[in-house]
């Protein structure tokens, strides 16, 4: 059963601006839950908060608070149809809504303009209980700082359900440092940076999909706030909360999986290879791996699919040495040489059959990508 803490009122009345309203609902609705048996999770809760209207929606995993500017009459939380509201509220042909509820009433008005629309209620009592803010130790951290390293990691954590540890990102504060890490365990994404101020110490895994809404969200303030309640993580940013699970396990030991020495090491215009991988990638498909040939002063990259065809590319590169033959994912190298910064990417081989792995120029940021065995 899920617990609830929503005080119903006796009725309520709420006058706010369209644009406000339409920016609140569509941060919080991305945690309107599509695909599950419990109503009222595909509902977004609407709640008046003084002079506040609260809207509040939650899948279980991810929870996304908003409030909006509103004259408030009356008190008390209302549930509306998530999608629909969100529809609705963006289609609304006056500049001001008005949103009333009677509490002898299973319906809400919703007006604006020369428009009116009749929406049942889901019961408020059954909306779950959310982390209560006030009771949170939150720390700030520079929102540069963060969402560079949330988008140049998160998308090397696994969607496999299957293992739930590596649908995670481990996030770890560490006095200046923030580290964060990433793996399907086909590829391995790290990155290292440093902070404005100390933190204080923290260590947790994170669902990749929870930093990758907060990158979404975080507008253009200078600082997102940080904190934990048991079993959550809290992100603030602006008059937008985020919560989320932190995933229980063992996250894998990442620095034993990055190899010491290698036989080749060699700088490459990033911008160059990236285009190269791009244009060669439109030829795979399914998991025909794409093949990069080094050879003395060049690489060659080579995609060949029997269904569509085969395209060669190459690039002068100061590769020396026994020539050698490697196969990747295109997607996975795509988004390597995408996540690098810097004119140039480092990349460092050892074998066929062995990880590669690309490090920019500031040796900050590390991403390690599997191999695939060349047929033949």
């Amino acid at each position: 059963m899920i617990e609830s803490d929503i005080a119903v009122g006796a009725g309520l009345r709420i006058t706010c601006t369209k644009e406000d309203l339409v920016q609140g609902l569509s941060v919080v609705g991305r945690a309107v839950s599509t695909r599950t048996a419990i109503q009222i999770l595909s509902g977004i809760l609407l709640e008046a908060r003084g002079e506040d209207l609260r809207l509040a929606a939650t899948d279980m995993e991810l929870s996304l608070r908003a409030a909006v500017p509103a004259r408030v009459e009356g008190d008390g939380a209302i549930v509306l149809p998530g999608r629909t509201l969100v529809d609705i509220a963006r289609l609304l042909p006056g500049e001001d809504v008005t949103i009333e509820h009677s509490a002898t009433e299973s319906v809400v008005h919703v007006g604006s303009g020369s428009a009116s629309y009749t929406l049942h209620t889901y019961n408020a009592e059954d909306f779950p209980r959310l982390p209560e803010l006030a009771d949170t130790q939150t720390f700030e951290v520079d929102r540069e700082a963060l969402l560079e390293t949330i988008t140049r990691v998160a998308r090397a954590a696994s969607r496999d359900e299957a293992r739930p540890v590596l649908t995670g990102v481990l996030v770890q504060f560490a006095g200046d440092k923030l580290v964060m890490a990433a793996t399907d365990s086909y590829r391995l994404a790290v990155k290292e940076t440093t902070l404005g101020a100390p933190a204080p110490d923290l260590e947790a895994i994170v669902p990749s999909r929870a930093l990758q809404e907060l990158a979404r969200v975080a507008g253009d303030a200078d600082e997102i706030a940080v904190g934990v309640q048991e079993n959550q993580v809290l992100f603030s940013v602006g008059s937008v909360w985020l919560t989320t699970r932190r995933i229980d396990g063992q996250f894998p030991n990442y620095r034993q999986l990055l190899p010491e020495t290698f036989e080749h090491e060699l700088t490459v215009p990033r911008a160059e290879l990236l285009d190269v991988v791009r244009r060669a990638s439109v030829m795979i498909q399914r998991a025909t791996p794409l093949q990069l040939r080094f050879a003395d002063g060049e690489v060659t990259v080579v995609a060949r699919t029997h269904e569509v065809g085969e395209s060669k590319e190459s690039m002068p590169v100061a590769y020396t040495g026994e020539p050698l033959d490697i196969g990747f994912n295109a997607e996975f190298l795509r988004e390597g040489l995408e996540s690098v910064e810097g004119d140039d990417v480092r990349l460092k081989l050892i074998s066929p059959l062995r990880p590669a792995i690309l490090t920019d120029e500031g040796d900050d940021f590390t991403y390690l990508v599997m191999p695939i065995r060349l047929p033949g």
